[in-house]
């Protein structure tokens, strides 16, 4: 209700929330704790808690603080802590295997979000104008692909914790995954977040007068800033404290002159933003071309549960081989171990190879083992995946090309090997495959390995489509983080990967989360669950047909690229162009305000 009936009420409750946000952003400590809380909240999208449709929102409340900084260089801090938040929410799971060298990697990897914060502040600060936050719109969006770009190598962790991500159960965003993969879903969320907090700054714009102008608070940021001539605290004043706040330039009705363009033109963009992106997700999902069916095959996957203690490789060997028995007469095409389901390996233990392939003969299938364990024709440790048939292995075998860091290989062991001392880190460094295959099994069926967390990487499965696979697999172990987030999140990363090639795929793990997707990325059957000791039958969809990702392949990524390379020259452009300011003379020296003359 507006007691005074000319938006007088609605203006003070706005200075006076200002003025409170203020007193706390003007301590680094708390600003700091802000961003980094900010950070983390896009991880809700993601499995376990899976809102999926927080993910629009997440990221406005990192924006709308790093667009308040004082400076550029404390909304590229901004930008690093929300990263740092961000990195330790997403990997969170692995505080209790590598404790405090976590936060050391999501202190590290968050840097990469530091150029984000600044682009925030540069296009989204103040009350930016119709251009501006148009441009914002491309920019923003653009830079966050870049980050995700770099974080995605291998070296660096790999690409788990995509924004795009996060919709991997949402219909239409699959049709978009694909069109453009997972890149062009993280594009559009972070085109929705930007849109979203441009409304946010209009209606606050709004809400305080159509004339108002946010103003930045200097940093630091006091409550009563002291006189550059007395030393003596000044009066304080609503341009100095309040980052959030917006001052009038004058009361509504009157005349002056207006510096940055109204709210509702600042709207217009966002509005037109969150259209386009609509009318992309429909346009995706009415013409973009759909896998077309090829038949079915007939899919078993054995998860034989938690196996700890002594002799653990010889009691998970023997509940795999009991749970597969209970497939026999299922009519199956293949039957799917999980990662590390093998011990040994099967040159050096002809015993073990004869034993799954009496297995094979009695299911009627061939069976994909994967082997970790100490090679004899090569030196060092692999994690393979092999396929065994009724005779024995076929001779298909693909090593493991992308290890995870710390967990199988330790980066610069030299210098980081102290990592090992503080966590679970690997050991011993396994050792990796050079090349990616395509296995042909019973009936014809050809299908395509990936091991562990090479279900995440888009490039891979794509490859493998490219190569002729029909049927993605991935097999995993989860067994080190049952109770966390990260088998549901692992699991969910297999409908993106179908989604975006158009062609199924099972993700068999030795303890959960197991899952089945559908060339459409949709789920088929039930998922195995971690506390699950199982082996599940499914009747798996073949697709046939090429997507627009495998045809073209990470182009949101190089048009983002081109964007920002566009951006560089455009303001390179400006400050070329910027006139040098002329120094002033001695003359225009002045102390307290009072010239000095020469040679006094």
């Amino acid at each position: 209700m507006d007691l005074f009936g000319d938006g007088r009420w609605e203006r003070d409750r706005w200075e006076r929330h200002g003025r409170r946000t203020a007193r706390l952003l003007a301590s680094r400590w708390w600003r700091g704790g802000f961003a980094v809380t900010a950070g983390a909240l896009p991880a809700l999208a993601f499995p376990a808690p899976s809102l999926w449709w927080f993910a629009y929102a997440a990221l406005v409340p990192w924006m709308l603080l790093a667009r308040s900084a004082p400076t550029p260089r404390r909304a590229a801090l901004d930008g690093w802590l929300g990263g740092l938040g961000f990195m330790v929410a997403v990997h969170h799971w692995l505080l209790p295997s590598l404790h405090v060298f976590t936060v050391v990697i999501a202190a590290l990897l968050g840097l990469l979000w530091a150029p984000w914060g600044w682009l925030v502040r540069r296009f989204l600060g103040g009350t930016p104008t119709p251009g501006r936050a148009a441009a914002a719109l491309v920019v923003l969006p653009s830079a966050w692909l870049m980050v995700e770009l770099v974080r995605s190598w291998q070296g660096l962790g790999g690409p788990w914790g995509l924004l795009g991500s996060s919709q991997w159960q949402v219909a239409p965003a699959l049709r978009l995954a694909s069109v453009g993969g997972v890149w062009l879903i993280s594009a559009f969320v972070v085109v929705v977040n930007t849109a979203v907090a441009l409304l946010v700054i209009a209606s606050a714009a709004r809400a305080v007068g159509s004339r108002s102008v946010l103003r930045p608070v200097p940093w630091p940021a006091v409550v009563r800033p002291r006189s550059p001539v007395t030393g003596s605290p000044a009066a304080t004043s609503l341009r100095t404290i309040a980052p959030l706040t917006f001052r009038s330039s004058g009361t509504p009705g009157s005349g002056g002159t207006f510096r940055n363009a109204g709210p509702g033109l600042v709207a217009v963009p966002a509005v037109v933003g969150i259209l386009a992106v609509t009318a992309a997700t429909a346009a995706a999902w009415a013409w973009a071309p759909r896998p077309e069916s090829a038949g079915r095959a007939r899919v078993a996957v054995v998860q034989p549960g938690v196996i700890d203690g002594a002799r653990s490789a010889d009691r998970r060997l023997a509940r795999e081989e009991a749970l597969t028995r209970t497939l026999a007469g299922r009519d199956l095409d293949l039957v799917v171990w999980g990662e590390s389901s093998v011990g040994y390996d099967l040159v050096d233990r002809p015993d073990v190879a004869r034993r799954i392939a009496a297995l094979s003969r009695e299911v009627g299938a061939d069976i994909l083992v994967n082997v970790d364990a100490r090679r004899s024709d090569r030196p060092g440790i692999f994690k393979s995946s092999v396929l065994v048939g009724p005779e024995g292995p076929t001779g298909d075998r693909y090593d493991k090309m992308r290890l995870v860091p710390f967990g199988e290989y330790v980066p610069a062991r030299s210098l980081l090997g102290w990592a090992t001392s503080v966590g679970k880190a690997a050991g011993e460094d396994r050792r990796r495959g050079d090349r990616q295959v395509v296995m042909d099994v019973g009936q014809g069926l050809r299908v395509g390995p990936l091991v562990c967390f090479e279900s995440a990487f888009p490039d891979m499965s794509r490859r493998l489509t490219r190569d002729g696979a029909q049927l993605l697999l991935a097999q995993s172990a989860t067994s080190s983080f049952q109770s966390s987030w990260a088998p549901p999140q692992h699991a969910s990363l297999a409908a993106m990967r179908a989604a975006e090639t158009g062609r199924p795929m099972v993700h068999a793990t030795l303890t959960g989360v197991s899952a089945v997707y559908a060339p459409d990325g949709s789920r088929v059957g039930s998922p195995l669950g971690t506390s699950a000791s199982a082996a599940a039958v499914y009747d798996v969809p073949l697709g046939t047909g090429v997507t627009a990702y495998v045809r073209w392949g990470d182009w949101p990524v190089r048009a983002a690229l081109v964007v920002l390379v566009l951006l560089c020259a455009v303001e390179g452009l400006r400050i070329f162009r910027r006139p040098v300011p002329e120094r002033p003379g001695p003359l225009a020296r002045t102390v307290h305000g009072s010239p000095v003359r020469p040679g006094r």
